[in-house]
């Protein structure tokens, strides 16, 4: 653990440079993205209409639950989270393991909202390039985000009548 570490966490560890990491290889992926953009002559919207902002919101909420808190996902976390408990509706909370990188990682990947602008970074890239294959993508993360809904719904019809 470096000094400038030491002193920030207060005594308990904190891999800034997994975290400075991980935050430059987003900021060079989101210019590489934009680089490679601009020389392929990619026109970006001047304007994205308030209906698609909320599919890319809707679609950017599912999918981080889905990568951070699905059981089902589990194995793409496994190796840098442990299991600290069950969640409701089929979810687990994990949190990160390890030191350095792989704590960083294990961070970023249990927590819904850091992966967020991740995912958003990666819906808002297809949305700029394929308008439509990006809307498409939405609509089906959104579609699942209704369907959780009906799900909570269909369950507490089913628990009053029970009653």
């Amino acid at each position: 653990m470096t000094d400038l570490e030491q002193r920030y966490a207060d005594g308990e560890e904190t891999p800034l440079g997994g975290y400075a990491a991980l935050a430059t290889t987003f900021a060079a992926t989101a210019g590489a993205f934009a680089v490679t953009a601009w020389r392929r002559g990619v026109r970006l919207p001047d304007t994205v209409p308030a209906w698609d902002v909320v599919l890319l919101g809707t679609a950017t909420f599912k999918a981080s639950r889905l990568l951070t808190k699905d059981r089902v996902t589990s194995f793409l976390r496994a190796p840098f989270t442990r299991r600290e408990r069950e969640g409701n509706a089929n979810e687990v909370m994990d949190a990160g393991r390890g030191t350095g990188l792989r704590r960083a990682v294990g961070d970023l990947i249990s927590c819904p909202f850091c992966t967020s602008a991740w995912v958003a970074g990666g819906l808002v890239g297809t949305y700029a390039v394929a308008p439509r294959a990006g809307r498409l993508v939405c609509v089906g993360l959104s579609a699942v985000v209704v369907s959780d809904w009906l799900q909570y719904a269909w369950s507490l019809t089913a628990q009053k009548a029970e009653e």
